[in-house]
Formats: structure tokens, sequence, C-alpha cells
């Protein structure tokens, strides 16, 4: 039966994923060894041809060693993955659609997602699933959780911000639709690039933006627990930031420091969890910082390959696992 079963991944171009470090091709990896068929393609090679949802995909296959290992590609042992050639396809014919696509979560994303429910309404499993990606904007998100979030508020009236950064003295402000921790500001009291600040991440007034308590515990890391369909990997992955740096993000510089869930992880992660599940949402990083949860992320959720190295897990087969358990 394994041999039957088509996935898909759409992604960015694959000459731009690092081979040592993206979550992704563990996935592809992953169903390669079950047998399966593995295509890939991008946001713009979808299309409605003739009333039907289709797409341009290319046939792929990671080459030895890199199958096995994946390890940093090394010229001398040959090219680290075949692809075939354009096939225009019905997304109907594929079994599983994982949506690995990066943000930025802009209209094009949100395009994609429509292409993606007529595949699901074709019987597909799309993984995430289309409706809960559109939905769930992954800070906006965060706040659908109350009990474990710290202090925050949205808004883009230069008023409302200040009153909260006024209250709160020592607060972030960052943009909704960001990721890899840009454009993310720490104000603290008193400070006179508030105002230029609120004016940049608005575009004077145009857009929302998120503010939320400064959170101290950042020093020892903003944590990233996966889950597979509601359930917490046991392990999280400390995202350190440099010294004098308020981010955690690995794309900011931090370091990836794995840690077994505490007892507060545990707590927000069944917090969240049966929502998750509920919206289809299967494959979700969430982000932890001290006692508070800060973001959900739903749309590519990174740190497979860190957690799996540090101890000895197998994350990108559990969650083929899980999905061959839906078929």
């Amino acid at each position: 039966m394994s041999r039957d079963i088509r996935i898909a991944f759409i992604i960015d171009p694959i000459d731009g994923l690092s081979v040592k470090k993206d979550s992704s091709l563990a996935m592809i990896r992953s169903a390669q060894a079950r047998g399966w068929q593995v295509t890939c393609f991008g946001v713009e090679d979808m299309m409605l041809h003739e009333g039907v949802p289709k797409a341009l995909m290319r046939e792929t296959r990671l080459t030895e060693p890199y199958a096995s290992t994946l390890d940093p590609v090394d010229a001398a042992k040959g090219p680290w993955y075949e692809s075939g050639e354009e096939v225009l396809t019905p997304l109907a014919d594929l079994d599983v659609i994982m949506m690995r696509k990066d943000p930025p979560f802009n209209l094009e994303y949100i395009y994609a997602t429509y292409f993606l429910e007529r595949a699901e309404d074709q019987g597909v499993l799309v993984v995430n699933r289309p409706g809960a990606l559109r939905d769930c904007n992954e800070k906006f998100f965060a706040t659908a959780f109350p009990e474990v979030c710290p202090p925050l508020v949205i808004s883009r009236r230069q008023d409302v911000l200040r009153v909260f950064q006024n209250e709160h003295k020592n607060v972030v402000f960052k943009p909704l639709d960001g990721m890899g921790g840009a454009n993310i500001f720490r104000v603290m009291e008193g400070d006179a690039n508030l105002g230029v600040i609120l004016e940049s991440l608005t575009d004077f007034g145009q857009q929302q933006i998120m503010g939320q308590l400064f959170l101290p515990e950042i020093v020892d890391g903003d944590k990233r627990i996966l889950l597979i369909d509601g359930e917490p990997i046991p392990y999280a992955l400390a995202r350190v930031p440099l010294v004098g740096e308020a981010r955690g993000n690995l794309a900011a510089g931090g370091t990836g420091e794995g840690r077994p869930l505490t007892d507060r992880d545990r707590l927000i992660a069944e917090t969240v969890g049966p929502e998750l599940k509920k919206r289809g949402l299967m494959f979700v990083g969430i982000d932890v910082i001290g006692d508070y949860l800060t973001e959900v992320n739903v749309t590519c959720p990174t740190c497979i390959r860190e957690l799996d190295a540090q101890f000895s897990l197998d994350i990108a087969g559990m969650l083929m696992d899980k999905i061959a358990s839906r078929l």
C-alpha cells in the first residue's frame, strides 16, 4: 500500500533549502524512506485549468548519501537531489499535500489556500488544513488562549499603543505577519524612538500590530515546542539570543538548546492542543517565553532537525506515521 501513496510538498525553490537544517527536507526524506512517491511544486505552479485545480509538479528524490544523513552538501559526493520534468497534474491525484511555503502570509498565500481547499474537497489530505492556515494568524491566534498569554494589545492607533507602553514600561512591538524575528522592537520607558517605531510598524496607522509585555526570561531562550495532531514532542528547542539581543530566533543569531518540557510547557501545550486538532492543524510549533505563550506557528514550523540531532528523535517520521494513519 505504501508504494501507492503520492505526497506533494509545496516549498520554496529546493535549491535554496539548507540540507543541514531544513525541516521540510526531513519530511521529504521520511516520506521517501517509506516508498511514497514524492513530488514538489511552488505556490506559483498552481492553477485552475479547465475547471480543475492542478499544479506543475516535479518528482523529487534525495540522493545518497544525503537521503540517509542530510549532511551539508559536499560537491565531491554529487548532487543532493534529483528532480524530474514538470508534469501538469490534478491536485486530486495526490493523497497528501504538505503546505510548507514560508511566509510572508500575503494575498498569494491566501490564493494558494483556495486551490488547496478544492483539493481537500476532492479527498486530498492537506497538512495543515487550508482554512485553518487562513484563519489562524500566528500572532493573533495565540490570543485565543488568554490564560497562558502575557499582557498584550493589538491596534494600529498610536494613542492606544502608547498607553500600553506607558502602562507596562518595557514592551516589544511587532508586525502580525513577520517571521524570523524581523521588525521586532523592544521599547523601554522614555525611549525617544517610540514614535518612529510605531509609525514604521503601523505604516502611519494603516496596519494592525501587536504590543506585548517584554519577558526578561528571553535570556534563557524562546522555546519552540512542536505538536503533532495536538500532542507535544517531549522536548523543546530553546532559542537563546546573542548577548545584548532581545530576539531568540535562530534567523536572528540565536543558539538552539534542547530541553525537556517543563510542567508549565506541558500545561500550555495541553491548553492549545485540542483546538489545533479540532482545526486540522496537524503540525504546529508554539513559542513559549518563561511562563507565557507568545506565538502559534502554523504555516511552516521548523526546528525538527535540531531536536532530532540533540535527542535522537525522528519527528518527521512521527508526523508521517500520523499522516499514514489518516489515509
